[in-house]
């Protein structure tokens, strides 16, 4: 199988009588929400292992009916597809609870910004005649919670599908028409070449912003006062929530060693240069860079801007932002993508 392909627009929009969204977040109900704003899926359930989100999708029409794990027998009858919104690290438990209640013929897909471990491990805890194909929205708002799930939220973005040898051929493509139906572009990739790619353009900014942040604890007192607009720019993802991110970060550590060693490469480079005073070499390192970023972002898809005073969504400049959470509550959704 390719690394990657492009899976066009065309075929009709799947209908699924039952859709059920096993971690009431922002993406997961955003998928609930669009999908029966599209007319997707009849009928959308969703759970949680918390009242709050169940309460706020429920008064927001987020989904027809709610509820947590003791009554997943119920939400999952009837259930044709199932979508995983919770961290990757919960996927196995979550899964293994709602395996019982499963009917054959059922399928089961994610929302995650991991791809090989899910991928990997998930479907072996499926029964016989269930369906596992993995999928990456690469989609998310600067917000919260199923409160803010949009119906819009996957228009003009990348969702990428991972179906592996093992994967039914027909699962797969109802999962990639599911994501075209709600308005996205649909890319393959293996699992691993998911997580390397990803790596390098969502998973290390975070990385480096994080680590400038920590780093500012050395700053001079003051230098807050003097923050501009390269400082909001580049901290933006800094405020990202840490228990989403350090589940996302630690999964993909495989792939993110590389680049993060690469990285403190040049910082040393660049400061070879800075203490040296060699201006003419930071002038060429400089060149290279932005020789190097507009290539990279010339093979990026377009993405649809949203204007400032609107609620931000993922996608632009940093593909997986998603800033922390107001209060101390976790995070449901697996998923920042911004």
């Amino acid at each position: 199988m390719s690394d990657a392909l492009t899976v066009g627009a065309s075929g009709p929009a799947p209908r699924f009588a039952r859709l059920a969204v096993l971690g009431l977040g922002l993406l997961g109900g955003s998928v609930a929400l669009a999908a029966r704003a599209r007319g997707v899926a009849a009928h959308a359930v969703g759970m949680a292992r918390r009242a709050a989100p169940l309460e706020a999708a429920l008064a927001a029409g987020v989904v027809d009916e709610a509820g947590g794990p003791a009554d997943l027998p119920r939400l999952l009858r009837g259930a044709d597809l199932v979508v995983l919104g919770t961290p990757v690290a919960a996927m196995a438990r979550v899964l293994e609870e709602a395996a019982p209640h499963l009917a054959p013929g059922a399928i089961v897909t994610d929302v995650g910004s991991v791809k090989a471990q899910p991928v990997a491990t998930l479907p072996a805890l499926l029964p016989a005649g269930v369906h596992f194909v993995g999928s990456h929205p690469m989609a998310g708002s600067h917000r919260v919670g199923v409160e803010h799930a949009r119906a819009d939220l996957f228009e003009g973005r990348t969702v990428v599908v991972t179906p592996v040898a093992s994967t039914d051929a027909g699962a797969a493509a109802k999962v990639e028409a599911l994501w075209r139906a709600l308005g996205a572009r649909v890319v393959r990739r293996t699992p691993d070449a998911h997580d390397a790619e990803v790596a390098w353009t969502s998973h290390l900014p975070h990385v480096t912003a994080y680590a400038y942040a920590l780093a500012l604890g050395a700053a001079p007192r003051g230098a807050g006062e003097l923050a501009a607009t390269g400082f909001a720019d580049f901290t933006r993802i800094a405020h990202s929530n840490p228990e989403l991110w350090a589940d996302i970060l630690a999964t993909n550590g495989k792939s993110l060693a590389g680049p993060i060693q690469r990285v403190a490469d040049a910082l040393g480079e660049l400061a070879r240069a800075v203490e040296s005073g060699d201006a003419e070499a930071l002038e060429r390192l400089l060149a290279a860079a932005r020789e190097t970023l507009a290539e990279v972002a010339h093979a990026a898809p377009p993405q649809r801007l949203v204007p400032l005073r609107e609620e931000a969504r993922s996608g632009g400049p940093n593909p997986e932002i998603q800033a922390a959470p107001t209060s101390g509550r976790p995070p449901e959704e697996s998923d920042p993508h911004s």
